[in-house]
């Protein structure tokens, strides 16, 4: 149970200062916690039952100035303090230890041998809140939800380990017509059961629920009077001490109980299936039940489970598109004979997991390549709390050095420079030809031409100046150290980007803006990257793991290190000129893009541009409305589908090693194997998880991963890819590079090459 708490409001009853007194204070002040002293029983009393602090110290050490169990009695009388801890400072013993019972009987719940060393008095308080206080106010706590219990219009019934009626609340007693004292202490076998329910259902529920499993489904309970009513029922155990079942809480509502007399049941009924399906639900108070349907196998029968999961669905307040999804297949299911039936139950069971969009792998040892692939790149790690910690220099300054102070002009560009950039509109560019011409710097010359190309200064109304300025602060804080997140990737994903913009498909779906937002997302995606992965960086409890809670840390940074580096200096501010709902606009764009380069969504990503983009054009063409101008401009230019365009645009060019011609190919794959290996020995140096234990630089076969790779997140991608903006080149090289794996693993091979003849 999480709960909010305040800081800690202490009361300090001593009847002078001195110095155990003032331990207390000190040790108070360091805690952060609100304290009060009170010097006489009266000011001690009046404060308690003004503020009921929830720890009261009374020094108990001397009876002269006032009496101290007394006192306590006193603040024990005051409605509430049963949630107060009250603590004694008592003598240190000369002689024989006395006992504390006397204590104990006055309403103390613990003492204090005098020490007024500020650290022994620190750590009282710490101990107190972390033990007594705590499961005081877990207590205070508690009340309130007994209070939600004895509210709640659903029947509400707790039983200890043996199945001992020990709570039932209200609700319960109004619709089964027993009073709590009636059922109190009496065994569940004690009351008498409906003779409607079929004979196994309570074997088969006592079998769900005594293995820890949650039971939900339909069971007819016995009212007092002996009428019957058709309950929807989930039985939760409740794990406590050791391990072990400790209690039972089953909630349950009346589905369609027949007696009309009985006006609570008439309440809480389940409403008709006409009702569900119109949407004229009258109760629309979100209920104790789950909203989860049910898939139990039991033998309470198929339809009672469809029709009660169906009234629980329509009784959400907001309803999400898969929770309309469910409720087309539980109306469906209906009217549909028992193998249909069944098959859309396990339908149902898949929508409710929360990884829908990625594939189920088998065992470790089918495929060890593919499962770290997927362990490394679409996990956020194993947290592990250690000493180990991976810190990024996030708190350095990201500036401009002192060598790129003067940027070039696209017409200064030297000519060795300009000569291999010729042909960076075509996908056979050698980007790392530009890499050695420029000394590891080809994204500031290959993003001026491409931006220029593009028109993007003219766009921003920034002069060439600016966005020279902004492309070298850029670069300057991609790491050259990294063997694969470096500068040269982003000029590759940059080049990738653009070539896919000028398809005509792609032209067909997105507005300059678009197109802006894409070279500026393709160029920052990976800016400031460590070369290590998400799952590297929570596991060894990074900062940046930290600020980002775990979750696209990478990713987040990239986007906001972007914008921070943009906007502190207008001499490198690209949007400084442009309008202020324009830069809303274009910054949610880029952010959207940088943030789907993240990969545990890449089979989310992929698999909404097949159904809402492929899908919907290709339907088009295999009904002759190709030649519908209308049609298809809608599906390519919808907002949802532009994003969807912009998301895999920038993903296919983030990965789009494997399309690559082949020497290409082979120096990408070699490049990310290095920063894997990197990491695997880091992660041995550093005692954390391995995440990716087959990029062990002494065992691994590099075709096997690439292999993998393609097989895994390459194939399917580009294939749809390739189905929307027409990519033949593409698609031979990659099938052109998995051969070349293929050979190189065939022949047991572990390398990039093959030895030489």
């Amino acid at each position: 149970m999480k709960l909010f708490k305040d800081p800690l409001q202490v009361l300090l009853v001593f009847a002078k200062e001195d110095s155990q007194s003032n331990g207390f204070c000190r040790a108070c002040e360091k805690a952060n916690y609100r304290c009060k002293m009170a010097r006489t029983p009266e000011s001690a009393l009046e404060c308690f039952s003004e503020k009921h602090h929830d720890l009261v110290i009374i020094d108990h050490r001397h009876s002269r100035h006032f009496d101290a169990e007394a006192l306590c009695r006193s603040m024990r009388a005051v409605n509430s303090s049963e949630n107060t801890v009250i603590v004694a400072v008592v003598k240190r013993p000369d002689r024989e230890e006395a006992s504390v019972m006397p204590l104990i009987n006055a309403g103390f719940n613990r003492r204090y041998v005098e020490n007024a060393n500020m650290m022994a008095c620190y750590n009282e308080l710490l101990q107190l809140e972390h033990g007594e206080v705590l499961a005081q106010f877990k207590l205070r706590a508690g009340n309130a939800i007994f209070t939600a219990l004895e509210q709640s219009q659903d029947a509400i019934e707790i039983t200890s380990e043996d199945q001992v009626i020990q709570y039932v609340n209200p609700a319960y007693e109004s619709i089964m017509g027993y009073q709590q004292s009636e059922l109190i202490g009496k065994e569940i076998i004690e009351v008498p059961k409906s003779e409607k329910n079929k004979p196994d259902l309570l074997e088969t529920i006592n079998s769900c629920i005594l293995k820890g499993k949650e039971w939900q489904g339909i069971y007819y309970a016995k009212k007092k009077n002996g009428d019957s009513v058709q309950q929807n029922v989930k039985i939760t155990p409740v794990i406590g001490q050791g391990g072990k079942i400790r209690h039972y809480v089953s909630i349950n509502r009346p589905l369609n109980d027949n007696n009309k007399s009985d006006k609570s049941s008439e309440r809480v009924q389940a409403e008709s299936q006409t009702d569900i399906q119109s949407s004229k639900h009258k109760d629309r108070r979100k209920g104790s039940l789950d909203v989860r349907s049910t898939t139990s196998r039991g033998s309470d029968g198929s339809s009672q489970r469809r029709h009660s999961s169906m009234a629980r669905i329509h009784s959400m307040t907001i309803e999400a598109p898969i929770t309309k999804v469910i409720n087309i297949i539980n109306a469906a299911q209906e009217s549909s004979p028992m193998p249909v039936a069944e098959a859309l139950d396990r339908v149902l069971e898949i929508l409710r997991t929360t990884e829908l969009y990625s594939p189920q792998l088998g065992t470790k040892d089918e495929d060890p390549h593919t499962n770290d692939l997927v362990g490394g790149l679409m996990t956020d790690g194993l947290r592990r709390l250690s000493g180990n910690e991976y810190i990024l220099s996030t708190k350095q300054p990201h500036h401009l050095p002192s060598h790129l102070t003067t940027p070039l002009s696209l017409n200064d560009i030297p000519p060795r420079i300009a000569q291999t950039m010729e042909n960076e509109d075509s996908w056979d560019f050698d980007v790392f030809t530009l890499e050695a011409a420029t000394m590891k710097r080809p994204l500031t010359y290959l993003g001026l031409k491409i931006f220029s190309r593009f028109g993007v200064c003219e766009f921003l109304n920034c002069p060439e100046a600016t966005l020279r300025s902004w492309l070298q602060v850029i670069e300057a804080n991609y790491h050259s150290s990294n063997s694969y997140h470096n500068s040269s990737h982003a000029a590759d994903v940059l080049h990738a980007t653009a070539y896919f913009l000028c398809k005509e498909r792609v032209k067909q779906s997105l507005d300059p803006i678009d197109e802006v937002a894409a070279l500026i997302a393709a160029t920052v995606h990976d800016v400031d990257h460590p070369g290590r992965t998400n799952s590297f960086l929570c596991n060894a409890g990074s900062e940046l793991a930290i600020l980002y809670n775990d979750t696209a840390v990478l990713e987040s940074h990239h986007a906001a290190l972007a914008f921070q580096i943009t906007t502190r200096d207008d001499k490198c501010n690209i949007f400084k000129n442009i309008e202020r709902n324009e830069y809303r606009t274009l910054r949610q764009a880029i952010i959207d893009m940088v943030l789907a380069t993240e990969m545990t969504k890449h089979f989310e990503h992929v698999n909404k541009f097949v159904n809402s983009i492929n899908k919907p054009l290709a339907a088009l063409e295999e009904n002759g409305g190709s030649n519908d101008e209308e049609s298809v401009k809608s599906i390519l230019t919808s907002p949802e589908n532009r994003i969807l365009v912009k998301r895999m645009l920038i993903k296919c060019a983030d990965i789009s090693n494997p399309c690559r011609p082949q020497e290409l190919c082979i120096e990408w794959a070699g490049r990310i194997s290095e920063e894997y290996f990197a990491q695997t020995d880091e992660e041995k140096r550093q005692g954390l998880p391995v995440v990716m234990p087959v990029f062990d630089r002494n065992t691994c076969s590099i075709p096997k991963s690439q292999i993998s790779f393609i097989d895994y997140f390459i194939t399917d991608m580009f294939d749809a890819w390739d189905a929307f903006a027409d990519l033949p080149n593409l698609m031979q090289h990659l099938d052109n590079n998995f051969k070349y794996w293929k050979g190189l693993d065939e022949r047991k091979l572990h390398s990039l090459r093959p030895p030489p003849e």
